[in-house]
């Protein structure tokens, strides 16, 4: 009698995981959509515009909702990992940002608690990062998107890249081809293509040599993102790697990474 008593609820907290990161996931595609779509120059300004508020508002809601479909099953340990992963993307986001270099460093923490605690907790963890940094730094808002799409693929070979540590720049190399693609038409219809200092450069020179915007913006990315993210798994892995035995096993996907190695 008692298994049936439980059934109903574990029945119950299994729709509930499942449901709601898709529910998440859809309104962040959503937002996505509609900064596409509209185009609006706007949300650059900050939250003083309508569009940069919906943008929030519905990225705001997506992470929530994925976040309360996965954390009853995540352990507390996760929980003190998110954070660290916001920091590390606003700091070294911030600083590289300013400099010529045409990476970006902005996803590392992203990829790092993908690589520990899953897709759905990096694809929360990559867009709460871009709304704290927004609140700041506005230009990086419309991104959230993409930011979700590099957690979420970390998250999906993080047992893979934390037995083979070799395959984490390759697999951060492919998944650097998908969120350029992802992010090309939100750099190219909302900021010009200008949205950063030494990216700018590039689609400035693709554009000289006669390209259009969205082909010069799209062109810029393959070049630089697929670099970017393969540092990003690469550091992410190492750092994973490099934690005590007893502390990474405290975390879901290491621990099935050790299983599947014994």
């Amino acid at each position: 009698m008692s298994n049936n008593l439980l059934l109903p609820a574990r029945s119950g907290t299994t729709l509930r995981s499942r449901l709601l990161p898709l529910l998440g996931a859809a309104l962040i595609a959503a937002t996505y959509a509609m900064l596409v779509l509209l185009q609006p120059s706007e949300a650059a300004a900050g939250l003083t515009s309508w569009p940069a508020v919906v943008a929030f508002a519905g990225y705001l809601a997506g992470a929530v909702l994925l976040l309360a479909g996965v954390l009853p099953q995540l352990p507390a340990s996760v929980l003190t990992i998110i954070p660290v992963g916001l920091v590390l993307n606003i700091v070294l986001g911030q600083f590289v940002g300013s400099t010529l270099v045409p990476l970006y460093l902005d996803s590392i923490g992203t990829v790092l608690v993908g690589l520990l605690a899953g897709r759905a907790a990096g694809a929360a963890t990559g867009v709460l990062g871009s709304l704290v940094w927004s609140l700041f730094n506005p230009t990086v808002l419309p991104f959230a998107a993409g930011a979700a799409v590099v957690g979420f693929l970390a998250g999906s070979v993080g047992t893979l890249v934390l037995r083979r540590a070799w395959q984490a720049p390759v697999a951060g190399f492919l998944a650097g081809i998908i969120a350029a693609v992802v992010s090309a038409p939100v750099a190219a219809f909302v900021y010009g293509g200008t949205s950063g200092a030494a990216t700018g450069a590039i689609v400035g020179m693709f554009r000289a040599m006669g390209d259009s915007l969205l082909a010069s913006v799209t062109k810029q990315a393959l070049i630089s993102d697929p670099a970017d993210k393969a540092v990003a798994f690469l550091v992410a892995a190492l750092l994973v790697l490099a934690l005590p035995r007893r502390i990474r096993l405290q975390f879901p996907l290491p621990r099935r990474a050790a299983a599947d190695r014994d």
